[in-house]
């Protein structure tokens, strides 16, 4: 996937970047997997704000994304490569063989008119869903799930793959993307490949105007506000707190571990992000 940059007419397009979406083969949704997305703004069901810097944005809708790939040994074609306004990653539409259609994350190399299948019995393949326990060392997979049966919860974002570095029992030994290697049952199931789409990173917005159209507004310094507003607030002339970051609540940031040590998930991590 390609990345177009502009001529620089204008400041903010000398440094704007997009995707050429060449890899997209269909425009517009497939209308039974679509649903409403009601625009909340960080909003809870009380109306108080419980994430900030969320508004505004454009209209969009869902596409109701199959995580779980449960249709086991029912193969699937490839239809259409689409794009998704509320992830990174493209999607794949897919035709099974009993007519029914869903959608997948699309994995770099997926193309139209492949044929995909999930289940213990698939091949280790791009774009087909098998157990940790079938799938070969050391190939990269996506879409894992944490609990077997749930769903894929962890790397789905684009450009994204997780390794599998061994397997002892019922459990196995996967390095994250975050660089942490963590214990995954043997019998979640998870995608073969990587996550496509993989210049997301590498896109510039190139003006504020554009991530207002994501649904980001403003974000103001803690140390530019009053100490009523920020434990980091206030001081003569411009101060930078004099004490250690934190967010608005006191909560430590910039490399202080805040994991809560009796987190019951703390058993299946074998080496922290960070050493």
């Amino acid at each position: 996937m390609p990345i177009r940059k502009f001529k620089p007419y204008t400041a903010s397009r000398r440094s704007m970047t997009v995707s050429t979406f060449e890899e997209i083969t269909k425009e517009k949704p497939e209308k039974s997997l679509i649903r409403k997305k009601k625009q909340k703004a960080g909003r809870n069901s009380k109306g108080r704000i419980t994430v900030r810097h969320r508004g505004g944005g454009h209209k969009k809708r869902l596409r109701v994304v199959d995580f779980a790939r449960d249709k086991h040994g029912i193969p699937a074609r490839v239809a259409a490569i689409e794009y998704d306004p509320n992830r990174s990653a493209r999607l794949a539409l897919l035709h099974y063989a009993d007519g029914e259609k869903r959608y997948m994350l699309a994995p770099v190399g997926l193309k139209v008119g492949t044929t995909v299948m999930s289940g213990p019995e698939a091949d280790p393949e791009i774009g087909n869903c098998m157990p940790l326990a079938k799938v070969p060392l050391g190939l990269p997979v996506h879409n894992l799930e944490l609990s077997p049966g749930r769903g894929g919860k962890v790397v789905r974002s684009a450009g994204q793959s997780a390794q599998i570095l061994a397997r002892e029992g019922e459990f196995a030994d996967i390095k994250l993307p975050s660089g942490e290697i963590r214990k995954f049952r043997v019998n979640c199931f998870a995608t073969i490949g990587q996550v496509g789409n993989v210049e997301h990173e590498s896109i510039s917005l190139g003006k504020a105007g554009r991530a207002r159209w994501k649904g980001r507004r403003p974000t103001v310094r803690g140390v530019a506000m009053n100490p009523v507003d920020h434990p980091m607030g206030g001081g003569e002339g411009r101060s930078s707190g004099g004490s250690h970051p934190v967010s608005p609540w006191g909560q430590l940031a910039k490399g202080k571990r805040t994991r809560s040590k009796k987190k019951a998930s703390s058993r299946f991590i074998v080496q922290r992000r960070k050493k």
